[in-house]
Parts: structure tokens; C-alpha cells; sequence
């Protein structure tokens, strides 16, 4: 078969929609190597991501293509795609516009309709071609791919004219290196370079109202200044963030958390982040609503217990080894965190389990889930 992908964020995003493309195509490309794949990037980029032999990268050749990318992406590269691949699969919750009646098969990957649900937490604008371009995908899909349950019901929710029989989940892998064994690693060092302290609760994840860090904070609070609780905050945030700061130092609890901005700007987050997670007492992820949850698998293959919310997709995600809370109840996150504190063995049989979890969302068992779905179109 060829295959081509909407590469633009596996190439130009270092993130959540940027390592789930990567990570697909890699995996793809190793198990499947009989196929050939085909990169369509609409800006040429300088880093050579991709060394299998049967991967391909397109991009704009001719003058006014180069001049506006976003064009090509969205409507003009259609002629190169029908030209070279049998099946385009958008990984990014959209396709080309006038890819519709074109011969090729046509496949996208929803990966959540959040801004349906928190329009105010985005722009306008942003709502606005968010709302057209994720319909238009869905209702000219050939076959949509969900990445939950959740998901799933939730297209089927809003868009009423989408067959459930078109949605196919599958399920988002856990990268590899989280899976690695940590006993050889230094705690102390691990906790000096970052100014950590010896017993910490881990979040990770972007500072905005929806992820909820400020109900882990209120948690934190119940404990009554006790010493050995304290929070690592791994992830980027705004207004919001300053709406938790402000309550830290309301509450003369600036000192409990620590914030780790900074090890995004850098290439430590790929090695460090599962040994942060290995280290810490347990990830706190009581986000409101997620498409899926990665942190979650994340912190359970590193070797940590995890707490997170009952609703949307994250009871998939933790399955039955994490704790789950209703996020917006914090004496639940704080019962959950003084039940993990104190208790060892309820700690360590949530670790057994979530590593147990982790298992089933490999590279391996989630590119074979979406090759089944390709060779589903093609029959």
C-alpha cells in the first residue's frame, strides 16, 4: 500500500499531536515495512526525523505553494495526494477541502471536540475554523479514527449525521523510553538539578482552567503546611497560571510548588520526564474533560501511581490501577493524595497495575490497530 499522511505537526510540533504523528509513522514504517508512506509537509524542515527507507517526505515545489503553505495544506496539495497514495490519513483532526469525491481513501484521526464543550477557553477565530474543519473531516471521512471511547460518543453527540459504525478507536501509544528501567538512576541527583524536593506529587501538563491545577493546590491546602507535601509542575501556562500563583501566595503556600517551565526549552524533557515521573509519589491529572490522557499512561509506564478524574476519557486511560476522583471535589484529591502518601502497599499495588495498564497501549498493539483499519478500507 501507499500510505501519505498530513505531516505538518510531526514535523513542526514538538508535542502532544506532534509525538502522536511521529510516533505512528515510525511504527508504521518498522512493522509494516512492505508499505510505503508519504510525509505531505507543507514547510520543508531541517531536522531529519524520519531515517526509515520506505518513508517519503513531499513539500510545495512550485513558487506560489512555497508562498503560502497553509493553501497547499488545505486545499492544493489534494492533486498530490491523488497522484501518489492510495490512502491519506489526517492526523490532526482535519482533511483537505477538496479532497472530497477524489479516488483515494480517506482516513482522519479525531483526537477530541473540547473546544465544543470550553469554547472560552480558546479564541474566537480559533472556535470558529476549529467548528468547520473538524465536521467537514468527520462527515467526509471515509473512516474516522477516535482515540477514546469518549471521543467517540462525543462526535457521535455533536455531529448527529456521523454512522457509528464509521468511528473506529484506537487507542494512543505510550512511548517506549517511559517503559525503561530507572533502577540504575540517581534520585538525588535527579532532585538537586532540578531543586526538587525529597517527596513530591508530579502534574504534568498545560497551566489552563480545564487541566484544573489550581483543585490540586486547594488540595494541598488540607494538609495543613505539612512539609513532606509538595507539587513539581511540569507544563507552560498564562493567565491561569497566574490565578494559581496568586492563591499560593494568598495562602503562603509559594514554597509547595515548584514550577519546571523552564525544562521545555530544552532537550531534558525527553530524558528527564519519566525519571520525574519515577520519583515522585504519584501524578495528579484531574483535568475536566481530555480527549484521551497521556500523562496518565505515562506516569503508569514509568513506574508511578496515579490519580485522575472519573469522567470523559481519563476512566479509559487509568483503567482500573488509577485513583480516580471527581475533579472538582478537592477532599477528594486530597484523600487520594494523603492515601498514596501514607499508605506503601496501596502505593505499591497501584504501581503493579499501572504498569500491568501501560502494557496494552504499546507502539506495537496501536500501529497494528490503525494498519487493521487501513486494510479495512481497502477490502
Amino acid at each position: 500500500m501507499k500510505i501519505g499522511f498530513d505531516a505538518k505537526r510531526a514535523f513542526h510540533n514538538n508535542t502532544g499531536l506532534g509525538n502522536y504523528s511521529r510516533t505512528l509513522i515510525r511504527s508504521l514504517a518498522n512493522m509494516f515495512p512492505a508499505n510505503d508512506y508519504f510525509l505531505f509537509n507543507p514547510k520543508r524542515s531541517n531536522q531529519h526525523l524520519f531515517s526509515e527507507k520506505n518513508i517519503q517526505e513531499i513539500n510545495p515545489t512550485s513558487f506560489l505553494s512555497k508562498l503560502f503553505p497553509s493553501f497547499w495544506r488545505s486545499r492544493w496539495m489534494a492533486t498530490e495526494i491523488v497522484k501518489t497514495v492510495a490512502i491519506y490519513h489526517g492526523l490532526s483532526n482535519e482533511l483537505p477541502w477538496n479532497l472530497v469525491n477524489k479516488k483515494c481513501k480517506k482516513i482522519v484521526t479525531i483526537h477530541d471536540l473540547i473546544f465544543e464543550h470550553y469554547p472560552e477557553q480558546y479564541k474566537k477565530l480559533d472556535v470558529f475554523f476549529y467548528k468547520n474543519k473538524f465536521k467537514f473531516a468527520c462527515q467526509t471521512a471515509d473512516r474516522i479514527i477516535a482515540i477514546s471511547e469518549a471521543t467517540k460518543q462525543d462526535i457521535l453527540n455533536t455531529y448527529k449525521n456521523i454512522h457509528p459504525t464509521k468511528i473506529d478507536v484506537c487507542y494512543q501509544s505510550c512511548d517506549a523510553r517511559f517503559f525503561l528501567e530507572r533502577k540504575n538512576y540517581n534520585r538525588n541527583e535527579l532532585i538537586g538539578h532540578f531543586n526538587l524536593p525529597h517527596n513530591y506529587f508530579i502534574y504534568v501538563g498545560s497551566i489552563i482552567e480545564r487541566k484544573n491545577l489550581l483543585s490540586i493546590c486547594k488540595a494541598m491546602k488540607l494538609f495543613n503546611n505539612d512539609e513532606n507535601v509538595q507539587l513539581a509542575v511540569i507544563g507552560k501556562g498564562a493567565a491561569y497560571k497566574q490565578q494559581v500563583i496568586s492563591y499560593l501566595l494568598e495562602n503562603k503556600m509559594e514554597n509547595k510548588v515548584v514550577f519546571l517551565e523552564d525544562i521545555f526549552e530544552s532537550n531534558q524533557i525527553v530524558e528527564a520526564l519519566p525519571l520525574l515521573y519515577y520519583f515522585s509519589t504519584a501524578l495528579i491529572y484531574p483535568s475536566l474533560m481530555e480527549g484521551f490522557g497521556i500523562p496518565v499512561l505515562e506516569a503508569m509506564a514509568s513506574g508511578t501511581a496515579v490519580i485522575t478524574s472519573n469522567c470523559s476519557s481519563l476512566k479509559e486511560a487509568g483503567g482500573d490501577a488509577a485513583v480516580l476522583i471527581n475533579p472538582k471535589e478537592s477532599n477528594e484529591i486530597f484523600n487520594a493524595m494523603k492515601k498514596l502518601k501514607d499508605d506503601d502497599a496501596f502505593r505499591t499495588n497501584c504501581i503493579k497495575k499501572g504498569v500491568e495498564h501501560a502494557n496494552n497501549f504499546t507502539n506495537e498493539k496501536c500501529a497494528a490497530q490503525v494498519m487493521q483499519v487501513y486494510q479495512k478500507m481497502i477490502l
